[in-house]
């Protein structure tokens, strides 16, 4: 089977990532990975936050958590050290469809790199926030931009999950 495939079909989300930081390189082609997702008209209007500070990715987390509605102490990251929040140009007409594109590649760019990857929520609610904004800001980040979602990334604790079966009548043929 071709190897993109037969990573679409392996890929599983992971919820027990080990502490362990996964070297720089292996980040460095995730998001790039990330940049060669498809955009709407080529705006190529997504970037990607690649939060490796440990300070900051328990802020970040806190605030997921709160936004959440879970009690304190849970990591909705599941312990991943690596958070790439993922952000699209606001009044870009395909921002959440290119930056969903680059979630995907990212998760896909992980699993075929060795590592477990999970997509988490509420990423537009927290930069929707000064504190979050003021984040942008401090990174030179410009522009008015809407949070698509978080790709947290690490190495699994255990195994793989393995895949669901897969619902019948998701396919139809117009012929």
């Amino acid at each position: 089977m071709n190897a993109v495939l037969e990573a679409m079909q392996e890929r599983r989300s992971v919820r027990k990532f080990l502490p362990d930081m996964p070297q720089k390189e292996l980040i460095e082609q995730i998001t790039e990975a990330g940049c060669y997702a498809a955009s709407g008209m080529n705006r190529q209007a997504v970037i990607t936050i690649a939060v490796t500070n440990p300070e900051l990715r328990s802020r970040l987390s806190e605030a997921n958590r709160k936004i959440g509605g879970w009690q304190e102490g849970v990591d909705p990251f599941y312990g991943a050290p690596v958070i790439l929040v993922v952000l699209a140009e606001e009044g870009c007409s395909t921002g959440i469809y290119d930056g969903s594109l680059v979630m995907g590649n990212l998760m896909l760019a992980a699993h075929s790199l060795g590592l477990g990857s999970i997509w988490i929520h509420r990423a537009k609610e927290e930069f929707e926030s000064p504190e979050w904004k003021a984040l942008l800001s401090e990174l030179h980040i410009e522009g008015s931009w809407t949070g698509i979602g978080h790709c947290a990334v690490g190495y699994i604790d255990g195994e793989a999950p393995d895949a669901p079966p897969r619902r019948e009548n998701r396919i139809y043929w117009a012929e």
